[in-house]
């Protein structure tokens, strides 16, 4: 989906791209914690993955765009993910 070479339909409401993102890398952040343990490496990944992502957008996909806004929204989906995977272990 993050690599999709044309973005998707249209949006129900101002930001739904936001939501998306922030998703999106919450069950990254949450499965990635689960499967592989709460180590910081891991977490550094993920949270690393979000800014490659759009870099890789912006320089490869002609249709697409770097936004750095969707940055913020994918590490803010990576902290709730990561909260949440660590209470659901509990």
């Amino acid at each position: 989906m993050l690599f999709a070479p044309t973005q998707g339909g249209p949006q129900l409401f101002d930001g739904a791209d936001k939501v998306v993102h922030l998703a999106l890398f919450a069950a990254l952040a949450g499965t990635a914690r689960g499967r592989f343990g709460g180590r910081p490496l891991v977490l550094l990944a993920v949270a690393a993955y979000a800014p490659v992502s759009e870099l890789v957008q912006g320089a490869l996909l002609p249709d697409r765009s770097g936004d750095p806004y969707d940055v913020l929204a994918d590490l803010v989906g990576v902290a709730l993910g990561w909260r949440a995977a660590r209470r659901a272990r509990r």
